[in-house]
């Protein structure tokens, strides 16, 4: 009996986590598309001109045929690619969740859910970001594409595994003390931020679209962050899985 509760468990986890990373990642494909893909068309705008003037393109009903065709497959494969994005990223956020369901505050699963997901939104997403704010796809070199990769990943890396060590030392300390541990994370992300090498490309676009973009990159992620917070805690709300042995038992 215990094996086919733990298999129901299991699969139950595995639904409301599957279903909460696709939706969530349909309502930040959405997004994007409404809010981000504006400025994409602007700043692709601006580099197609650049290629005609310097002649590296020919200004043809041909060039911008396949342009116009290229940019629909994009823009259509948006919703799916925010799905994809939204259940790799949602198991995490799933099994996050059900490893510190007990220790997040809040009287019920959607105030923890939220706020995990508030947690989780700052420390991997906007603490990067305020160092590696993101850029249009024409800003920046095509060879520096490797390391840039690398300094926003280990950046990410390091404020999620130093957000969860502070965690564990704050479990150690009771009451007010327990404000040390988030002092300490803040103090040691801000050294982090200032230490880490800057981004080697020189943003040669317009100030005003670059900003635009990076607003509108801020706003449909934090789309997604709100959704999976609040889906994943309606769902565990009505279907705890935590609570499947003892109604079965």
């Amino acid at each position: 009996m215990s094996l086919g509760v733990n298999s129901m468990k299991t699969s139950l986890f595995l639904i409301i986590v599957l279903i909460s990373g696709a939706f969530a990642g349909f309502i930040h494909g959405s997004a994007n598309l409404a809010l981000v893909e504006p400025y994409l068309d602007a700043a692709i705008g601006i580099e197609n001109q650049n290629l005609i003037s310097s002649g590296e393109q020919e200004d043809t009903l041909e060039f911008w045929v396949e342009y116009e065709g290229y940019r629909q497959w994009q823009k259509g494969g948006q919703l799916l690619a925010g799905v994809i994005l939204g259940t790799s990223v949602g198991a995490l956020f799933g099994i996050v969740f059900a490893l510190s369901r007990n220790s997040l505050p809040g009287n019920n699963d959607l105030k923890k859910s939220l706020i995990l997901a508030g947690i989780m939104w700052f420390t991997i997403f906007l603490v990067p970001f305020l160092k590696y704010p993101v850029n249009p796809p024409t800003v920046g070199d095509a060879e520096t594409v490797a390391l840039r990769g690398i300094l926003y990943l280990s950046l990410i890396a390091i404020s999620g595994f130093s957000a969860v060590g502070f965690y564990k030392l704050s479990k150690i300390f009771k009451g007010n003390k327990k404000l040390i541990s988030l002092i300490g994370y803040s103090v040691f992300i801000s050294v982090v931020i200032v230490a880490m090498p800057d981004n080697p490309d020189e943003v040669t676009s317009p100030m005003e679209l670059v900003n635009g973009f990076r607003i509108m990159s801020v706003l449909a992620m934090s789309t997604f962050w709100v959704s999976i917070g609040f889906i994943l805690g309606l769902l565990w709300n009505k279907f705890n899985p935590n609570q499947q042995v003892t109604s079965l038992n």
